[in-house]
């Protein structure tokens, strides 16, 4: 049997959506070609519904994330998704694996898009660099995490489980068609202040900020080859990469596939507020690409800007 919370959840919206069983069973028999006792096996929590299944529901009945955790749409149209980072509990974990099930799928749609808008990287391109990835979880505990004492950056450990799901996530959002960053032009510069302040206050010593750096030129050396090809090299993915003219005062980001659709902003670091509402997700989608107006191209194209920019970041990266 099954327990999520996510899953009794969406259970609940699906016999609210049709209260009579037979009609419920009939209309997921026509909507996933499935056998009847495969649907009643589903609706008995006996096995789940895939995340492909998941969502071609929600898509075809208009079902939202909203509803499946019973948040009333018409009042909220964006949600807090919350997530201890250091040391996640099962359902927590239960979530990221759902998620990277339905990056997988959106893979096989070739107008599958991500765009994010940056003043600090997101995960999927740090995960790979373990003292850049440690550090924003540290900077995170120390900002938000306030009901424990301030640990230093030696102290701060990512269970085996999480960097597991955060390493599949990853790769699977590597392999999505469409890959757009915007960039502060200084993201490199607030990212070194950081690592400078916490030194000086000595949670970080000597010899950490000598691996961090050492990791931020491994990183900046990946960026650039990603830069130069126009894709990630692991995988060959179309990847366009901005760098934004004016501040970026937080980060933002959407996906857009035919068959999903959701925006986020990035708040308090790691925690995200999303919604999934389509009106609302066409006019995000709308905005972010207009930020465009005030950014450069330095994927591929405009070698010269694209030489001056990360030739700036490397200088940064020096000073520490």
């Amino acid at each position: 049997m099954v327990s999520n919370t996510w899953y009794n959840d969406f259970i609940d919206t699906l016999n609210k959506k049709f209260p009579k069983k037979t009609q419920l069973t009939q209309e997921l028999m026509t909507l996933l070609g499935l056998e009847r006792e495969a649907i009643y096996r589903r609706l008995r929590k006996d096995v789940l519904f895939s995340a492909e299944e998941v969502i071609k529901i929600a898509t075809a009945w208009n079902i939202s994330l909203d509803e499946i955790t019973s948040i009333n749409i018409e009042q909220f149209a964006f949600q807090m998704r919350l997530m201890n980072y250091q040391d996640p509990l099962k359902g927590e974990l239960d979530l990221l694996k759902f998620i990277i099930q339905s990056i997988k799928m959106l893979k096989k749609h070739p107008t599958t898009e991500i765009m994010h808008i940056c003043n600090k990287f997101p995960r999927q391109l740090v995960v790979g660099f373990p003292y850049i990835n440690q550090f924003y979880l540290f900077k995170w505990m120390y900002e938000y995490d306030c009901e424990k004492e301030v640990l230093p950056f030696s102290k701060i450990s990512i269970s085996n489980d999480k960097l597991k799901l955060t390493q599949d996530f990853q790769k699977a959002v590597k392999y999505l068609p469409n890959n757009n960053f915007i960039w502060d032009s200084r993201i490199f510069e607030y990212l070194v202040n950081d690592i400078q302040y916490f030194h000086s206050i000595y949670l970080i010593t000597d010899e950490e900020k000598e691996l961090i750096k050492n990791d931020l030129f491994k990183f900046l050396d990946y960026l650039l080859e990603v830069a130069n090809k126009g894709c990630y090299p692991e995988t060959g993915s179309k990847v366009n990469i901005f760098i934004s003219q004016i501040n970026i005062d937080t980060n933002y980001s959407y996906t857009f596939s035919p068959e999903s659709k959701v925006c986020f902003v990035h708040v308090f670091e790691k925690f995200e507020i999303f919604s999934i509402n389509s009106e609302m997700i066409d006019n995000f989608k709308t905005w972010m690409q207009l930020k465009k107006r005030t950014s450069v191209q330095i994927s591929e194209v405009d070698e010269r800007s694209r030489i001056e920019f990360f030739a700036t970041q490397r200088k940064w990266i020096e000073s520490l």
